[in-house]
């Protein structure tokens, strides 16, 4: 029931991550947020219980959020109530990291008792921080190597979104069990948990399988297994159109959403439901 859009290119991030989510506001959600990284003003991240058009006035619709590179959440509490607080991104202790994150860290209790026993303060509820400050923790200046420790170590359902303030060129992406979708564009990439996030701005995808690990900057897109082996994905061309916010139909009449063109039919989100909420 939860929205990930995520974004890195040239052009302002905010006003695209709040578009994306605003064409996922049919899925339900009871608040949402959006990081975004500026060269000057670093990571700033800004969320807000209730509905996305709350989050749109504080930012000015992103005209106060500067930076192009982001992401953005809606999210339906899973762990911890509904509230400014437990809305994502969450972020690490140092504010190094920003997570979004679709699906439930099943493990969360033990990693966050573990995390706290080393010295960890967590602010929110959430299973979703313990993703953000296992991050932190198994950071040396290597985002790929504590991406890969931190997802070792969680068991459940993900899709992640993630920013490291140390790598501000670059988002990184990973999926098990929750959808997650990456798009091409020129001199942008994109990634969103629903294509109909995507289709403004591009109709050229890949989807990422269980396990797969994306690093994505605003010229190149890589896709890695487990081990950070290399992997070709195959792109797929979407041809659907949106008639209405929230549905889409394929073009030339072929059928709804799994039935479009070039489009693997178990690699698609169509409903409210999937892996569940949000942490």
């Amino acid at each position: 029931m939860c929205g990930i859009v995520g974004f890195v290119g040239r052009e302002e991030a905010a006003p695209i991550l709040l578009d994306g989510l605003s064409r996922l506001e049919y899925r339900g959600y009871d608040s949402a947020g959006i990081a975004v990284y500026g060269r000057r003003e670093g990571l700033q991240v800004v969320k807000a219980k209730g509905r996305l058009q709350v989050l749109q006035d504080l930012v000015q619709g992103g005209r106060t959020v500067h930076g192009t590179l982001g992401l953005g959440h809606t999210r339906w509490a899973t762990h911890g109530e509904p509230s400014d607080v437990n809305s994502h991104p969450q972020v690490s202790e140092s504010g190094r990291f920003a997570v979004v994150h679709n699906g439930i860290i099943e493990n969360y209790m033990e990693l966050r008792e573990f995390l706290q026993s080393e010295g960890v303060t967590f602010v929110s509820q959430t299973d979703t921080e313990v993703v953000a400050q296992l991050l932190e923790h198994y950071y040396d200046g290597d985002i790929l190597d504590a991406v890969v420790k931190t997802l070792n170590r969680i068991q459940g359902a993900y899709a992640l979104g993630i920013v490291c303030a140390d790598c501000p060129d670059r988002l990184i992406a990973a999926r098990k069990d929750s959808p997650l979708i990456l798009g091409y564009g020129e001199g942008a990439h994109y990634l969103a948990s629903d294509v109909t996030a995507l289709i403004k701005y591009t109709r050229e995808v890949c989807y990422l399988d269980d396990g797969e690990i994306a690093e994505l900057t605003a010229d190149h897109l890589w896709v890695y297994d487990a081990y950070l082996r290399p992997i070709e994905k195959e792109r797929c061309h979407v041809d659907w159109e949106i008639r209405r916010k929230g549905r889409v139909r394929a073009l030339h009449g072929q059928g709804d959403h799994g039935a479009a063109r070039g489009i693997p039919q178990d690699r698609v989100s169509t409903h409210p439901g999937g892996a569940g909420g949000a942490g």
